[in-house]
């Protein structure tokens, strides 16, 4: 758990040009009330993977995206498959950028 409601996987440390440290989770998701919402590290932190995700989310269904979240209404608006290849090609780029 990260915080109280978001459940992440992996985690990577690094360190922003400002000099801030950050401890976070390589992917994840909160499900919250009004909307889904699902945290994708890799294609905020990997420009490469940031493009396959917007080749990706023209193929998805009915989302809204903030930096590096996507929000999700219901499961039933979107196409699980694509959902799926952007996890993975997220969870790719996270290894490949922080490896364990």
């Amino acid at each position: 758990m990260w915080g109280s409601s978001i459940i992440g996987y992996g985690a990577y440390r690094t360190t922003y040009a400002s000099g801030r440290e950050v401890h976070w989770m390589r992917t994840g998701f909160s499900p919250r009330k009004a909307r889904h919402s699902l945290y994708l590290m890799g294609g905020y932190c990997d420009q490469e993977t940031g493009a396959r995700h917007a080749a990706a989310l023209d193929r998805l269904g009915k989302h809204a995206r903030g930096k590096s979240c996507l929000y999700v209404n219901k499961l039933a608006d979107i196409h699980l498959a694509v959902l799926e290849e952007m996890i993975r090609a997220d969870w790719e780029a996270m290894n490949r950028r922080y490896p364990t």
